[in-house]
């Protein structure tokens, strides 16, 4: 399985270095059954996130063509005031440090980014996973209509505004989207994506190796309704 983690301005460190070392250790750990690199719609660059000027370097550009799976981490910055939209309308100048986090997020729609997702989700060989804000990027692009899937709960109002199934779990299975809610949910995410696709002996190992537990039942659209809640 070949992983491709994606980068953008203003992308929030965590959402992107977790699934990361979690997926790199699941390919030690399987004899190179998962291989996973950064990359970013522009290609090959430094991409600066929305904490503190980090950077970190895509080395490829994204593929939607590429069997397997694309991770979509959320943004870092300011917390927008109530009510705020994301600014899918922002231009393309010199990012400042105090936007907010609902900015970094629209701005991603004005890139080659978002047509580049609709083909990797129209791409039965592709999985989709987000981390956080991630989900949001999906959902602001039309892509994630009648879909379940989660994200920060102080996201899930949006996500629900855009014709979302919202799901107030740690990770929410829905197929060939895979979604995950808070910041470190991508160590989650990125363990339940090992489990899933490369067998729970792997994960376990990694588990066991960054002494990290999963928190919370994997949300999956199977079973009867609960009744009574």
């Amino acid at each position: 399985m070949h992983v491709q983690i994606v980068l953008f301005d203003g992308f929030d460190p965590l959402d992107v270095v977790a699934p990361y070392e979690v997926l790199y250790a699941g390919g030690i750990a399987s004899a190179g059954a998962v291989s996973v690199e950064l990359v970013s719609a522009e290609g090959a660059r430094e991409v600066v996130s929305g904490t503190g000027g980090l950077a970190l370097r895509a080395t490829a550009a994204l593929n939607p063509l590429r069997a397997g799976l694309i991770v979509v981490p959320g943004a870092s910055g300011r917390v927008g005031e109530p009510g705020e939209v994301p600014d899918q309308d922002a231009g393309d100048g010199e990012r400042r440090q105090d936007e907010s986090i609902p900015v970094l997020l629209g701005r991603t729609l004005n890139t080659e980014l978002a047509a580049l997702l609709k083909t990797a989700m129209e791409n039965p060989e592709v999985a989709v996973g987000t981390v956080c804000g991630g989900s949001l990027i999906l959902a602001m692009a039309g892509l994630l209509d009648g879909r379940h899937a989660t994200t920060h709960h102080m996201g899930l109002d949006m996500l629900d505004a855009t014709g979302v199934h919202v799901v107030r779990a740690r990770v929410v299975d829905d197929g060939d989207l895979v979604t995950g809610a808070g910041v470190t949910s991508g160590l989650d995410l990125g363990l339940y994506l090992l489990e899933r696709e490369v067998g729970p002996r792997i994960a376990h190992a990694v588990e066991e190796l960054f002494a990290h537990e999963r928190r919370g039942t994997v949300w999956r659209d199977l079973g009867p309704v609960p009744a009574g809640f």
